[in-house]
């Protein structure tokens, strides 16, 4: 089935629903947790002297605004992978650039660095862009790559970065294995506002800098020859998108550790929903990436109350299965 051709209305209305159930989510999920508080009474009269105002103005808000800039920020870097590659498996912790960044990330707070400093952010994003860069020029050979080479080169890129983080664990002390570990789990344990608003920053101009390539990115999924013969600047619309990407993810796991498939995940469900393009892609990605991993750590937090599991249990329970369906039929595709 074609998907309906986009119009600025269908992308304004799209935006909208994804927008206002974002919202929605992030009220509701708020008011969720092991240990019972009122959204009434917090925001009520002389809601701020109370425990409830406590648990959700203090603790439950950032953390479910930071897992939304996580799951935005995931979503959308896989959505432009998955675009740029014309690779359906083609996700941040696939191709083994979530593993980069947590590498560069946790060798920064080894060698010191202040956790909420920006450097953490920037050493993340600079791994993000070394792997992805890496896993690239492995996998290509006579001058294109394949969905099934990168494939492998991601994998192989996982375990070297998941060796690399032992490594780096082994050279650490006790308080910042404790770190390390954060990383190679991924959680949300860690919020603030002052957080939130770092990471988002980065997110945002992450993904202001893919929806000005989304269109060249719809002629380079046609084809690079294609997309040259009509003007695109191939190798510059890569690059940027590789650097916007590598942000995004760079962002995210610098709060979050490693949290796997939500780029997978939420980019294909919503191309069987709304279509291949990516004018609208990207930002539905980034919206509904939000939503999805506000949900995941709310069962995460929730499930085992008053214990929680880390959400990259929760994405990786959710995201295996999902990626042995679409390896499956990508092997079917070959025969």
């Amino acid at each position: 089935m074609r998907p309906a051709h986009l119009t600025r209305r269908r992308l304004v209305l799209v935006s909208i629903a994804l927008a206002a159930v974002l919202l929605a989510s992030i009220f509701l999920a708020a008011g969720i947790g092991p240990v019972h508080a009122s959204l009434a009474r917090a925001f009520g009269p002389g809601g701020e002297a109370t425990t409830d105002w406590a648990i959700i103005v203090q603790t439950r808000i950032p953390r479910v605004l930071l897992a939304a800039v996580v799951g935005a920020s995931l979503a959308a870097a896989g959505a432009a992978f998955q675009g740029l590659l014309a690779n359906p498996l083609a996700d941040p912790h696939v191709l083994g650039v979530s593993g980069g960044a947590a590498v560069a990330g946790a060798a920064a707070l080894v060698l010191g660095v202040d956790p909420v400093s920006p450097l953490v952010p920037l050493a993340a994003f600079l791994g993000a862009l070394a792997t992805v860069a890496g896993v690239v020029v492995v996998a290509r050979t006579g001058g294109r790559t394949t969905p099934h080479a990168l494939l492998l080169t991601g994998v192989v890129a996982n375990s070297l970065a998941a060796s690399l983080i032992m490594l780096v664990n082994a050279i650490a002390s006790y308080r910042q294995a404790q770190g390390v570990l954060f990383w190679m789990m991924g959680a949300l344990s860690s919020q603030s506002y002052a957080l939130v608003a770092v990471a988002g920053s980065y997110a945002a101009i992450g993904a202001v800098a893919l929806l000005r390539h989304a269109a060249a990115l719809n002629l380079l999924a046609a084809g690079e020859e294609s997309a040259a013969a009509l003007g695109v600047e191939t190798e510059r619309v890569r690059r940027a998108v590789f650097l916007a990407a590598a942000l995004l993810v760079g962002a995210a796991v610098s709060v979050s550790g490693m949290i796997g498939f939500v780029g997978l995940i939420v980019p294909h469900v919503l191309r069987l929903l709304l279509g291949p393009d990516l004018r609208l892609l990207i930002p539905a990605s980034f919206l509904g990436g939000a939503t999805f991993l506000i949900w995941a750590d709310t069962l995460a937090r929730t499930v085992l109350g008053p214990a929680e599991l880390p959400v990259g249990v929760v994405t990786a329970l959710l995201g295996g299965p999902f990626f042995l369906v679409l390896l499956r039929r990508s092997l079917r595709g070959v025969r």
